[in-house]
Protein backbone atom coordinates (compact mmCIF):
# COMPACT_ATOMS: atom_id res chain seq x y z
CA UNK A 1 0.00 0.00 0.00
CA UNK A 2 2.59 2.39 0.79
CA UNK A 3 4.02 2.65 -2.96
CA UNK A 4 0.48 3.50 -4.46
CA UNK A 5 0.29 6.06 -2.00
CA UNK A 6 0.08 9.40 -2.53
CA UNK A 7 0.78 12.08 -0.37
CA UNK A 8 -0.17 15.60 -0.81
CA UNK A 9 -1.82 18.90 1.41
CA UNK A 10 -4.96 18.68 2.50
CA UNK A 11 -6.26 21.55 0.99
CA UNK A 12 -5.25 19.97 -2.29
CA UNK A 13 -7.53 16.96 -1.47
CA UNK A 14 -10.65 19.29 -1.03
CA UNK A 15 -13.09 21.32 -3.60
CA UNK A 16 -14.16 23.24 -0.46
CA UNK A 17 -13.20 23.80 2.90
CA UNK A 18 -16.14 26.26 5.15
CA UNK A 19 -15.91 27.19 8.51
CA UNK A 20 -19.03 27.44 10.39
CA UNK A 21 -21.19 30.95 11.91
CA UNK A 22 -23.41 31.57 14.90
CA UNK A 23 -25.84 33.62 14.64
CA UNK A 24 -26.56 36.85 16.97
CA UNK A 25 -27.45 35.28 19.97
CA UNK A 26 -29.34 38.44 21.32
CA UNK A 27 -31.87 37.48 18.64
CA UNK A 28 -33.70 34.79 20.16
CA UNK A 29 -35.71 34.19 16.57
CA UNK A 30 -32.85 32.54 14.74
CA UNK A 31 -32.90 29.61 17.24
CA UNK A 32 -35.07 26.84 17.87
CA UNK A 33 -36.29 25.60 14.55
CA UNK A 34 -36.24 22.59 12.81
CA UNK A 35 -32.48 23.52 11.04
CA UNK A 36 -29.66 21.76 12.25
CA UNK A 37 -26.98 23.98 13.29
CA UNK A 38 -23.72 21.47 14.91
CA UNK A 39 -21.85 22.53 17.52
CA UNK A 40 -18.23 20.10 18.83
CA UNK A 41 -20.34 18.60 21.56
CA UNK A 42 -22.74 17.06 19.05
CA UNK A 43 -19.40 15.48 16.97
CA UNK A 44 -16.99 12.90 18.25
CA UNK A 45 -19.11 10.17 19.24
CA UNK A 46 -20.55 8.14 15.29
CA UNK A 47 -19.24 8.80 12.27
CA UNK A 48 -23.03 10.00 10.49
CA UNK A 49 -23.77 13.05 11.67
CA UNK A 50 -28.08 13.27 11.84
CA UNK A 51 -29.21 15.44 14.46
CA UNK A 52 -27.76 18.56 16.39
CA UNK A 53 -28.89 19.18 19.76
CA UNK A 54 -29.08 22.98 18.88
CA UNK A 55 -31.06 24.46 15.60
CA UNK A 56 -31.79 27.61 13.89
CA UNK A 57 -35.14 28.74 12.09
CA UNK A 58 -35.63 29.99 8.57
CA UNK A 59 -35.42 33.31 9.65
CA UNK A 60 -31.79 33.14 10.51
CA UNK A 61 -31.03 31.16 7.05
CA UNK A 62 -33.44 33.88 5.07
CA UNK A 63 -31.07 36.69 6.79
CA UNK A 64 -27.82 34.78 6.25
CA UNK A 65 -26.64 34.25 9.50
CA UNK A 66 -25.52 31.11 8.59
CA UNK A 67 -23.47 29.20 6.40
CA UNK A 68 -24.76 25.84 4.53
CA UNK A 69 -23.02 23.06 4.59
CA UNK A 70 -24.03 20.23 2.30
CA UNK A 71 -24.73 16.16 2.93
CA UNK A 72 -21.80 14.30 2.68
CA UNK A 73 -19.36 17.01 3.97
CA UNK A 74 -17.00 16.22 6.39
CA UNK A 75 -16.86 18.49 9.82
CA UNK A 76 -14.08 18.62 12.11
CA UNK A 77 -13.71 20.59 15.13
CA UNK A 78 -11.18 23.34 14.92
CA UNK A 79 -11.58 25.38 18.18
CA UNK A 80 -11.12 23.85 21.72
CA UNK A 81 -11.18 19.97 21.63
CA UNK A 82 -9.24 19.82 18.12
CA UNK A 83 -10.23 16.90 15.69
CA UNK A 84 -13.77 15.86 16.40
CA UNK A 85 -15.33 14.46 13.08
CA UNK A 86 -18.49 13.22 11.75
CA UNK A 87 -20.17 13.17 7.89
CA UNK A 88 -23.23 15.09 7.61
CA UNK A 89 -26.05 13.09 6.56
CA UNK A 90 -28.01 16.14 5.37
CA UNK A 91 -27.59 19.74 4.18
CA UNK A 92 -26.68 21.68 7.98
CA UNK A 93 -25.23 24.15 9.37
CA UNK A 94 -22.33 24.86 12.38
CA UNK A 95 -20.88 27.23 14.83
CA UNK A 96 -17.32 28.82 14.16
CA UNK A 97 -15.86 25.81 15.69
CA UNK A 98 -16.11 23.82 12.89
CA UNK A 99 -14.64 23.61 9.32
CA UNK A 100 -16.60 21.47 6.64
CA UNK A 101 -14.97 19.71 3.96
CA UNK A 102 -16.09 18.77 0.79
CA UNK A 103 -13.37 16.17 -0.69
CA UNK A 104 -12.79 15.71 -4.63
CA UNK A 105 -13.98 12.60 -6.62
CA UNK A 106 -10.94 10.73 -6.14
CA UNK A 107 -11.49 10.53 -2.36
CA UNK A 108 -13.79 8.48 -0.49
CA UNK A 109 -15.80 10.61 2.45
CA UNK A 110 -15.10 7.27 4.60
CA UNK A 111 -11.75 6.74 4.39
CA UNK A 112 -11.09 10.57 4.96
CA UNK A 113 -13.32 10.58 8.05
CA UNK A 114 -10.80 7.37 9.51
CA UNK A 115 -8.07 8.99 8.26
CA UNK A 116 -9.03 12.26 10.87
CA UNK A 117 -9.65 9.94 13.49
CA UNK A 118 -6.54 8.28 12.84
CA UNK A 119 -4.49 11.32 13.08
CA UNK A 120 -6.33 13.45 15.73
CA UNK A 121 -3.33 13.95 17.48
CA UNK A 122 -1.15 15.31 14.31
CA UNK A 123 -4.33 18.20 14.51
CA UNK A 124 -3.82 18.80 18.23
CA UNK A 125 0.40 18.95 18.03
CA UNK A 126 -0.35 21.38 14.92
CA UNK A 127 -3.07 23.41 16.85
CA UNK A 128 -1.34 26.89 18.59
CA UNK A 129 -1.12 26.42 22.13
CA UNK A 130 -3.65 29.13 23.61
CA UNK A 131 -5.76 28.80 26.67
CA UNK A 132 -8.35 27.56 23.97
CA UNK A 133 -6.22 25.94 20.82
CA UNK A 134 -7.18 26.96 17.44
CA UNK A 135 -6.25 25.38 14.28
CA UNK A 136 -7.05 27.62 11.48
CA UNK A 137 -7.75 26.68 8.01
CA UNK A 138 -4.63 27.47 6.48
CA UNK A 139 -2.38 25.47 8.66
CA UNK A 140 -5.45 22.88 8.08
CA UNK A 141 -4.65 23.30 4.31
CA UNK A 142 -1.32 22.28 4.67
CA UNK A 143 -1.62 18.96 6.59
CA UNK A 144 0.04 16.50 4.70
CA UNK A 145 -3.00 13.99 3.41
CA UNK A 146 -1.99 10.54 2.63
CA UNK A 147 -4.34 8.10 0.42
CA UNK A 148 -3.99 5.30 -1.57
CA UNK A 149 -6.04 4.54 -4.89
CA UNK A 150 -10.12 4.95 -4.14
CA UNK A 151 -10.77 1.13 -4.59
CA UNK A 152 -8.04 0.59 -1.67
CA UNK A 153 -10.29 3.39 0.38
CA UNK A 154 -13.40 1.91 -0.01
CA UNK A 155 -12.26 -1.39 0.99
CA UNK A 156 -10.11 0.14 4.02
CA UNK A 157 -13.33 2.12 5.15
CA UNK A 158 -15.57 -0.68 5.01
CA UNK A 159 -13.28 -2.77 7.13
CA UNK A 160 -12.82 -0.15 9.56
CA UNK A 161 -17.13 0.34 9.21
CA UNK A 162 -18.09 -2.98 10.24
CA UNK A 163 -15.09 -2.82 13.05
CA UNK A 164 -16.60 0.57 14.22
CA UNK A 165 -19.85 -0.73 14.35
CA UNK A 166 -19.20 -3.11 17.66
CA UNK A 167 -17.29 -0.51 18.86
CA UNK A 168 -20.56 1.48 18.74
CA UNK A 169 -22.86 -1.41 19.91
CA UNK A 170 -20.79 -1.13 23.44
CA UNK A 171 -20.84 2.43 23.82
CA UNK A 172 -24.40 2.47 22.66
CA UNK A 173 -25.09 -0.20 26.02
CA UNK A 174 -23.24 2.40 28.11
CA UNK A 175 -25.67 5.29 26.63
CA UNK A 176 -28.65 3.00 27.61
CA UNK A 177 -27.21 2.81 31.51
CA UNK A 178 -27.29 6.55 31.55
CA UNK A 179 -30.85 6.73 30.63
CA UNK A 180 -31.73 4.31 32.73
CA UNK A 181 -30.50 6.65 35.97
CA UNK A 182 -32.13 9.60 34.37
CA UNK A 183 -35.13 7.71 34.50
CA UNK A 184 -35.15 6.37 37.83
CA UNK A 185 -34.20 10.30 38.87
CA UNK A 186 -37.51 11.41 37.42
CA UNK A 187 -39.44 8.54 39.04
CA UNK A 188 -37.92 8.86 42.29
CA UNK A 189 -38.04 13.19 42.50
CA UNK A 190 -40.03 13.73 40.47
CA UNK A 191 -43.16 14.67 42.79
CA UNK A 192 -40.43 16.76 44.64
CA UNK A 193 -39.49 18.47 41.55
CA UNK A 194 -43.12 19.32 40.10
CA UNK A 195 -44.11 20.31 43.53
CA UNK A 196 -42.71 23.64 43.63
CA UNK A 197 -41.08 23.56 47.27
CA UNK A 198 -37.46 24.50 46.69
CA UNK A 199 -34.77 26.55 48.22
CA UNK A 200 -32.25 28.33 47.04
CA UNK A 201 -28.76 26.24 46.61
CA UNK A 202 -26.71 28.78 48.91
CA UNK A 203 -28.50 27.69 51.76
CA UNK A 204 -26.81 24.29 51.41
CA UNK A 205 -23.41 25.73 50.38
CA UNK A 206 -20.59 25.15 53.72
CA UNK A 207 -17.78 26.43 51.26
CA UNK A 208 -17.33 28.35 48.48
CA UNK A 209 -18.04 28.70 45.50
CA UNK A 210 -14.97 30.23 44.57
CA UNK A 211 -13.69 30.18 41.09
CA UNK A 212 -10.44 28.38 40.48
CA UNK A 213 -6.59 29.21 39.58
CA UNK A 214 -5.14 30.81 36.80
CA UNK A 215 -1.66 30.96 35.43
CA UNK A 216 0.18 31.83 32.50
CA UNK A 217 1.38 29.07 30.18
CA UNK A 218 5.06 29.20 31.29
CA UNK A 219 3.98 27.79 35.13
CA UNK A 220 2.78 24.40 33.27
CA UNK A 221 4.45 21.05 32.42
CA UNK A 222 5.14 20.21 36.44
CA UNK A 223 4.11 20.42 40.04
CA UNK A 224 0.29 19.70 40.76
CA UNK A 225 -2.31 18.56 39.37
CA UNK A 226 -4.54 20.66 37.79
CA UNK A 227 -7.79 19.61 36.31
CA UNK A 228 -8.82 21.77 33.47
CA UNK A 229 -12.72 22.03 31.62
CA UNK A 230 -12.28 18.82 29.69
CA UNK A 231 -12.30 17.14 33.12
CA UNK A 232 -16.50 18.16 33.42
CA UNK A 233 -17.95 16.78 30.23
CA UNK A 234 -17.48 13.22 29.91
CA UNK A 235 -19.52 12.15 33.40
CA UNK A 236 -21.12 12.98 36.05
CA UNK A 237 -17.50 12.69 38.00
CA UNK A 238 -14.13 14.99 37.59
CA UNK A 239 -12.26 12.87 34.92
CA UNK A 240 -8.43 13.59 35.07
CA UNK A 241 -7.61 12.09 31.98
CA UNK A 242 -7.07 15.58 30.19
CA UNK A 243 -5.31 16.91 33.43
CA UNK A 244 -2.04 19.13 33.43
CA UNK A 245 0.41 19.69 36.33
CA UNK A 246 1.19 23.43 37.32
CA UNK A 247 3.86 24.77 39.84
CA UNK A 248 1.62 25.97 42.47
CA UNK A 249 2.90 27.72 46.03
CA UNK A 250 1.88 26.30 49.52
CA UNK A 251 -0.78 29.08 49.36
CA UNK A 252 -2.34 28.79 46.04
CA UNK A 253 -2.21 24.73 47.09
CA UNK A 254 -4.23 25.36 50.32
CA UNK A 255 -6.84 28.12 48.82
CA UNK A 256 -7.42 25.86 45.14
CA UNK A 257 -7.07 21.94 46.61
CA UNK A 258 -10.52 20.08 45.79
CA UNK A 259 -11.64 17.39 48.01
CA UNK A 260 -13.65 14.21 47.41
CA UNK A 261 -17.18 15.13 47.86
CA UNK A 262 -17.00 19.08 46.69
CA UNK A 263 -18.69 19.59 43.57
CA UNK A 264 -16.97 21.78 40.40
CA UNK A 265 -19.07 23.56 37.75
CA UNK A 266 -18.32 25.25 34.32
CA UNK A 267 -18.74 28.95 34.80
CA UNK A 268 -18.35 30.10 30.91
CA UNK A 269 -18.83 28.72 27.78
CA UNK A 270 -18.59 29.72 24.34
CA UNK A 271 -22.59 28.42 23.90
CA UNK A 272 -24.90 28.32 26.42
CA UNK A 273 -25.70 24.50 26.76
CA UNK A 274 -21.64 24.26 28.02
CA UNK A 275 -22.20 26.65 30.74
CA UNK A 276 -23.23 25.24 33.86
CA UNK A 277 -21.77 21.44 33.44
CA UNK A 278 -21.34 19.81 36.81
CA UNK A 279 -19.64 16.65 38.15
CA UNK A 280 -19.13 15.58 42.11
CA UNK A 281 -15.21 14.98 43.01
CA UNK A 282 -14.52 11.59 43.88
CA UNK A 283 -11.58 9.25 43.79
CA UNK A 284 -9.28 11.54 43.30
CA UNK A 285 -5.91 10.06 41.92
CA UNK A 286 -3.58 12.94 44.39
CA UNK A 287 -3.89 16.32 45.50
CA UNK A 288 -5.46 18.14 42.95
CA UNK A 289 -6.63 22.03 41.98
CA UNK A 290 -9.13 23.75 39.58
CA UNK A 291 -8.62 26.02 36.60
CA UNK A 292 -9.91 29.61 36.35
CA UNK A 293 -12.94 28.24 34.30
CA UNK A 294 -14.79 26.33 36.73
CA UNK A 295 -16.00 27.21 40.31
CA UNK A 296 -16.18 24.93 43.13
CA UNK A 297 -18.21 24.45 46.11
CA UNK A 298 -19.25 22.16 48.98
CA UNK A 299 -22.58 21.44 50.71
CA UNK A 300 -23.98 20.11 53.75
CA UNK A 301 -23.86 16.50 53.63
CA UNK A 302 -26.38 16.01 56.08
CA UNK A 303 -29.09 17.39 54.00
CA UNK A 304 -27.40 16.76 50.77
CA UNK A 305 -26.19 13.74 48.62
CA UNK A 306 -23.57 14.59 46.16
CA UNK A 307 -24.69 11.97 43.60
CA UNK A 308 -28.16 13.44 43.92
CA UNK A 309 -26.81 17.12 43.84
CA UNK A 310 -25.23 16.52 40.17
CA UNK A 311 -27.93 14.80 38.73
CA UNK A 312 -30.73 17.12 39.92
CA UNK A 313 -28.60 20.02 38.67
CA UNK A 314 -28.28 18.36 35.24
CA UNK A 315 -32.32 17.48 35.32
CA UNK A 316 -34.28 19.68 32.45
CA UNK A 317 -36.12 22.05 35.19
CA UNK A 318 -31.99 23.44 36.83
CA UNK A 319 -30.76 23.63 33.25
CA UNK A 320 -33.71 26.25 32.45
CA UNK A 321 -33.51 28.14 35.53
CA UNK A 322 -29.43 27.93 35.17
CA UNK A 323 -29.53 29.54 31.64
CA UNK A 324 -32.51 32.09 32.64
CA UNK A 325 -29.70 33.37 35.08
CA UNK A 326 -26.78 33.47 32.84
CA UNK A 327 -25.30 35.88 31.23
CA UNK A 328 -24.88 35.57 26.91
CA UNK A 329 -23.10 37.76 25.32
CA UNK A 330 -19.99 36.67 23.41
CA UNK A 331 -20.41 33.79 25.61
CA UNK A 332 -22.60 32.14 28.54
CA UNK A 333 -21.73 32.76 31.71
CA UNK A 334 -22.28 32.66 35.54
CA UNK A 335 -21.34 33.93 38.57
CA UNK A 336 -21.01 32.40 42.26
CA UNK A 337 -24.40 34.67 42.62
CA UNK A 338 -25.51 33.07 40.25
CA UNK A 339 -24.83 29.24 41.32
CA UNK A 340 -26.04 30.50 44.81
CA UNK A 341 -29.36 31.60 43.78
CA UNK A 342 -30.34 28.02 41.90
CA UNK A 343 -33.23 26.51 42.85
CA UNK A 344 -32.98 23.02 43.97
CA UNK A 345 -35.49 20.20 45.62
CA UNK A 346 -34.21 18.78 49.51
CA UNK A 347 -35.88 14.89 48.99
CA UNK A 348 -35.51 13.05 52.40
CA UNK A 349 -31.58 12.11 52.73
CA UNK A 350 -32.45 8.42 52.83
CA UNK A 351 -34.17 8.66 49.66
CA UNK A 352 -31.08 10.57 48.19
CA UNK A 353 -29.03 7.86 49.20
CA UNK A 354 -31.90 4.94 47.70
CA UNK A 355 -30.55 6.91 44.62
CA UNK A 356 -26.88 6.89 44.76
CA UNK A 357 -27.17 3.55 45.52
CA UNK A 358 -29.11 2.21 42.25
CA UNK A 359 -26.40 4.61 40.72
CA UNK A 360 -23.61 2.24 42.76
CA UNK A 361 -25.22 -0.59 40.82
CA UNK A 362 -25.26 0.45 37.70
CA UNK A 363 -21.92 1.72 37.54
CA UNK A 364 -20.70 -1.40 38.85
CA UNK A 365 -22.65 -3.42 36.28
CA UNK A 366 -21.01 -0.94 33.72
CA UNK A 367 -17.47 -1.18 34.84
CA UNK A 368 -17.73 -4.85 34.09
CA UNK A 369 -18.97 -4.68 30.89
CA UNK A 370 -15.95 -1.65 30.27
CA UNK A 371 -13.23 -4.67 30.06
CA UNK A 372 -14.63 -5.97 26.93
CA UNK A 373 -15.64 -2.42 25.91
CA UNK A 374 -11.72 -1.57 26.05
CA UNK A 375 -10.68 -4.59 24.24
CA UNK A 376 -12.91 -3.73 21.81
CA UNK A 377 -11.79 -0.57 21.20
CA UNK A 378 -8.29 -1.73 21.19
CA UNK A 379 -9.13 -3.74 18.62
CA UNK A 380 -10.43 -0.98 16.87
CA UNK A 381 -7.39 1.34 17.31
CA UNK A 382 -4.95 -1.72 16.40
CA UNK A 383 -6.47 -2.07 13.52
CA UNK A 384 -7.04 1.95 12.38
CA UNK A 385 -3.36 2.04 12.73
CA UNK A 386 -2.86 -0.65 10.32
CA UNK A 387 -5.28 -0.06 7.90
CA UNK A 388 -4.53 3.75 7.56
CA UNK A 389 -0.76 2.87 8.00
CA UNK A 390 -0.41 5.59 10.93
CA UNK A 391 -1.11 8.57 8.27
CA UNK A 392 2.00 8.31 6.91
Amino acid sequence: MKDELKIIPLGDAVAKMKTGSTPPTSHAGYFGGDIPWFTPGDIGSTKNLVESTRTLTQEAIFEGEAKLFEKGMLLVTCIGDIGRVGILQQPSYSNQQITALKFKDDIDSDFAYYWFVSNKKKLVNLANQAIVPILNNERLSEIEFAYPPLTEQKRIASLLTRADRLRQLRRTAHDLGDALLQSVFLEMFGEYIYSGDFIELGDEIILGPSNGIYKSEEYFGSGTLLLDIKGLYKSFYADFNTARRIQTTDSELKKYQVADGDILINRVSKMPEGVGKTVLVRNSPEPFVYESNMMRFRVNSERLNGIYLVYFLASEFSRKDLISKSNISNQASINQETVRSLKISVPPLSLQEEFAGVVARVESLSGRMGESTRQVEGLFDALLAQTMDNGR
